[in-house]
């Protein structure tokens, strides 16, 4: 069982991190394995394998531009030894300075990429189609092909958090002001991410290669189901 803190205590022995951020990612740790316990009891379904980036993370469209976005956390494909699976990765920020609605919204808006790439994958449908991650993707404005989150959570409370926190795109003014203030303006570590970089292409062979729990396809199948009608629902 990998340790999901590893990389943000590797980067806090190197002294990456300073002791005050370290301990206070730590202390506020336990909200994201609520989170994750908690779309799992809405969801019925495991939640991926997820680790703590010690670094802010942000894309920007163009290299050159002072335009960025502050990707809280991301869901990432990924083929280790013929395997494949969906990591996902959350940004040590977050956990430090987002308030617990935030946290576990985040947290179940990327359980629902995983769930729509997990669905793709069984339906081929990623042949030469890459799966991109990228900014525009995460601006979450991609509300027509996500399941919808009442077909997934039966949790009324996380729905809210959810559909407070997505309307049309996530922005969390205050949060993002604290991690410019707390952790960029202190030259904390920073990854940049290219638009392109969470984007892999799998052959048809990795794909048929691939093998997914029936009981997991068919439970997505029923989601999927689901969520067309209160799809079809919302356009009438």
């Amino acid at each position: 069982m990998l340790d999901p803190l590893v990389r943000l205590k590797d980067a806090h022995s190197k002294g990456l991190i300073p002791d005050d951020v370290f301990n206070l990612t730590m202390k506020r740790f336990p909200l994201v394995i609520e989170g994750i316990n908690r779309i799992e009891k809405a969801s019925g379904i495991r939640y991926p394998i997820a680790y703590v980036e010690p670094s802010l993370v942000v894309s920007s469209p163009d290299p050159n531009s002072y335009q960025y976005g502050i990707l809280f956390a991301r869901t990432i494909p990924v083929v280790f030894e013929d395997k494949f699976q969906v990591v996902i990765q959350i940004s040590a920020p977050l956990i430090a300075y987002g308030l617990k609605g935030t946290i576990h919204a985040i947290l179940a808006h990327e359980f629902l990429h995983f769930l729509d790439l997990m669905r793709k994958i069984s339906k081929m449908e990623l042949l030469s189609d890459e799966i991109s991650g990228n900014l525009f993707e995460n601006v979450y404005s991609d509300e027509t092909r996500l399941f919808e989150p009442r077909a997934v959570f039966n949790d009324r409370t996380l729905l809210n958090h959810i559909t407070k926190k997505f309307p049309a795109g996530f922005r969390d003014f205050k949060l993002e002001d604290k991690v410019m203030k707390f952790w960029a303006d202190r030259n904390l570590p920073k990854s940049n991410i290219s638009l392109d970089t969470n984007t892999i292409k799998l052959s048809a062979e990795s794909l048929s290669k691939i093998k997914l729990d029936p009981a997991f396809i068919s439970k997505m199948e029923l989601l999927e189901e689901k969520s067309s009608k209160i799809h079809k629902k919302k356009l009438y």
